[in-house]
């Protein structure tokens, strides 16, 4: 298989970064294809656990090169602090390469995050306030800085002063500090430095490693239902997150890619505003256990994720979306304390019957959950192994999900550690 895409099909926080750390030693290089330094991904490595947010899962096993592709956009001062973090514990990351047509998040992108947030108020979006989407913007006005401008000093401090003739004037419209081009390029010149060796050609490093048979995985950031285009607009994240992402993210072509993954928690949950029809409210009892039981609390933000039944419409709309090839079903034990577990199979808007996320925003917005209620199975699966040592309706939830979502299961995930995950169709 030359290369595999993995997406998250929910609202983040799927448990990716738990899966890719499974399978990363069967590929040569991952390269994240999408998303900055909002992206919160916890992976395991000899006993110590790690929150990346700008590093691909790929940095922590040995002969594999992690890349981080066009599509996404770096924090010098996160993607430093990560290296320094993992090379402390003697986890080398000499073999990283990041596209130098990445966007670079600025001190300003930050500010102007928060300022925007604070104007909205009671309408904010809910974002982590790291510049994500200013810096995105940037992109777009064709106004950003990329990681091949940090390559030289002069070309960078050119760089920074003709970002700054239009960005100070938009702070001071917010009534924000403005900014010293100076100043700005003596701050980031210690990040530069570290950072400069491993700017490269991405885009020629994937297509000529695939021309050799070698295997890529391509590591999602955020989710489908945080898509830009396909996602619960406007709470959503600023790039592509779905499968499609990944082409334009890497500047690999659409037919080198031939599996696609899909990561999904057993329950839902997101974290921020929008429309969530599963939610069951902080206070409830089953929102209450499943965040508790599950420890759902953000890896960026530390904020209480909104839980709720797992909603298979959500799954069936990523299905197609992402043209999933399998799916990986994470934190199956959650479940393990009810007596019944409801999943909602369909919509109810106005009348109208929905087995998939409408398109128009103001029908999600009403959407009612038609839920079917499944037996639980009251008892510890952590230490299951093997589908077979599921119990029976433990076994039936996962036919549940792989039936409606229409995909093969690749693995079942019965708690956080790499040998709590059972292996089912996937090579």
């Amino acid at each position: 298989m030359p290369a595999t895409v993995l997406v998250g099909t929910q609202w983040g926080d799927e448990g990716k970064g738990k899966i890719t750390d499974l399978i990363t030693s069967g590929f040569d290089i991952v390269c994240r294809y999408g998303g900055g330094a909002n992206a919160g991904h916890t992976v395991e490595a000899e006993g110590h656990k790690y929150g990346l947010h700008q590093m691909p899962s790929g940095v922590m096993v040995k002969g594999v090169v992690p890349i981080i592709g066009n599509g996404c956009i770096v924090d010098p001062e996160v993607l430093v602090s990560e290296m320094d973090m993992l090379e402390a514990d003697g986890i080398s990351c000499e073999a990283l390469r990041v596209s130098g047509r990445c966007h670079v998040v600025m001190p300003w992108h930050k500010d102007l995050d928060g300022a925007v947030e604070a104007k909205l108020g009671s309408r904010s979006l809910g974002t982590t306030k790291r510049g994500i989407g200013p810096c995105y913007a940037d992109k777009m006005r064709r106004t950003g800085i990329r990681m091949q401008d940090l390559r030289f000093k002069d070309t960078f401090r050119e760089a920074i002063e003709n970002a700054l003739v239009t960005k100070n004037i938009e702070l001071a419209s917010y009534g924000l500090s403005t900014y010293d081009a100076d100043e700005v390029f003596e701050g980031m010149e210690e990040y530069v430095e570290r950072l400069r060796f491993c700017i490269a050609e991405t885009s020629d490093i994937l297509n000529t490693a695939l021309e050799q048979g070698k295997k890529v995985l391509f590591e999602g950031a955020q989710a489908t239902m945080l898509d830009i285009d396909h996602g619960t607009y406007p709470y959503v994240t600023s790039s592509n997150c779905t499968a499609g992402g990944a082409v334009t993210g890497s500047g690999v072509g659409p037919t080198c890619i031939d599996r696609v993954l899909g990561v999904v928690k057993a329950y839902t949950t997101r974290v921020g505003e929008g429309p969530m029809p599963t939610e069951q409210l902080e206070g409830t009892e089953v929102g209450d256990t499943l965040c508790e039981v599950g420890h759902e609390y953000g890896v960026t933000t530390g904020r209480r994720r909104r839980c709720g039944w797992y909603d298979a419409c959500i799954t069936n709309y990523a299905a197609r979306v992402n043209g999933l090839t399998h799916i990986a079903i994470t934190k199956l034990d959650v479940l393990d304390v009810f007596d019944t577990i409801k999943v909602c199979v369909a919509y109810d808007v106005r009348g109208r019957r929905y087995e998939t996320v409408p398109e128009y925003e103001a029908s999600f917005d009403e959407a009612q959950p038609i839920y079917e209620e499944l037996p639980g199975w009251k008892c510890d699966i952590s230490g299951c192994r093997s589908f077979d040592e599921l119990p029976k309706n433990a076994q039936d939830y996962v036919r549940f999900i792989a039936d409606r979502a229409g995909v093969k299961v690749a693995f079942v995930a019965v708690g956080p550690d790499r040998e709590q995950t059972i292996k089912m169709d996937w090579e």
